[in-house]
């Protein structure tokens, strides 16, 4: 059983949710690319693009990346992938410690996400083609748009509210957009070391949101999961092709596997200690990339297949 104090130090890592200054180190992606017209970003944004037309058939996509703090720490190596694999345009606006709620509009004097980077007041302002959305799903009523309901004390009004928020996130966006709707890409979770069923429970949420509004979703926590046992938390997997093939990506050769989170933070996947400012993740960390990789494939297929 986990002791009393190594809860605390999870939660601690989910509240704070964030990496030292990436700048530099082995795993850093390059800082993703700026129009001289860009405007100034906030502390957890990276520069944004000017805004432009919808993608025509063939052209690069226009993504733009919302989440907590898992988002927080994959937003430049997502960016990377898509613009290596996609040349895509890419805006990242994660805030740490955030659920769905706080990227409402509506909820600014309850938020942890200031007016400006609310999702649909992105969305009009860049017309992207994608928003993906990334969110482990704030379970402890850090949040104050979430007016106090936790999983632990009340599951069913947990999901009910959940349900409600990403219906009306993605009610949001889509008027946004107007004719130009950005598709929406919802990111299922890895295992919840803590509360093993909720993921699974918010996943299906996920999944039934995308079906009812003809979005996407990319399964990227079962990149992070044991082969056949999808909802079991590990530490450690199994090498897999690509790491295998780029020297320094399988973190134990001699053994085979690779390391998925600290040993001190079972819930996040950067392999630096996390801190009190968030940031994106310094240095190379064999989750961060696996997620980031199945998003960017979700991505590319659609854009191939449409």
């Amino acid at each position: 059983m986990r002791k009393p104090w190594v809860v605390g130090v999870l939660l601690a890592a989910v509240l704070l949710g964030a990496c030292t200054d990436p700048s530099s180190g082995p795993g850093a992606e390059p800082p993703p690319l700026a129009s001289p017209n860009s405007p100034k970003a906030s502390a957890t944004t990276h520069q944004r693009p000017v805004a432009s037309p919808r993608a025509a058939p063939g052209e690069p996509p226009t993504v733009l990346y919302l989440g907590d703090s898992l988002a927080v720490e994959n937003q430049k190596v997502l960016g990377g992938r898509l613009r290596t694999d996609l040349r895509a345009r890419y805006t990242s606006a994660p805030h740490s410690g955030t659920t769905l709620c706080d990227y409402l509009e509506g909820s600014v004097e309850r938020s942890l996400v200031p007016a400006p980077d609310k999702a649909a007041a992105l969305v009009r302002s860049l017309r992207p083609d994608y928003v993906v959305l990334q969110f482990w799903g704030n379970a402890w009523g850090y949040t104050p748009c979430m007016d106090g309901i936790t999983y632990d004390a009340s599951r069913e009004k947990y999901l009910e509210r959940y349900a409600a928020d990403a219906r009306r996130l993605t009610e949001q966006i889509a008027a946004a957009g107007g004719s130009r709707r950005p598709r929406i890409v919802w990111v299922l979770q890895g295992p919840d070391p803590i509360t093993p069923d909720r993921v699974r429970l918010v996943n299906a949420l996920y999944e039934e949101r995308a079906a009812a509004s003809g979005d996407l979703v990319a399964d990227a926590g079962r990149t992070v999961s044991p082969p056949g046992a999808r909802y079991a938390w590990t530490q450690y997997l199994p090498c897999d092709a690509y790491e295998r093939a780029h020297p320094g990506h399988c973190t134990q050769p001699g053994r085979d596997r690779t390391a998925l989170h600290r040993d001190d933070d079972h819930l996040h996947f950067c392999l630096a200690p996390t801190t009190s400012r968030p940031k994106p993740c310094p240095v190379r960390s064999p989750g961060i990339l696996r997620m980031a990789r199945e998003i960017t494939r979700v991505i590319g297929e659609h854009v191939r297949t449409s």
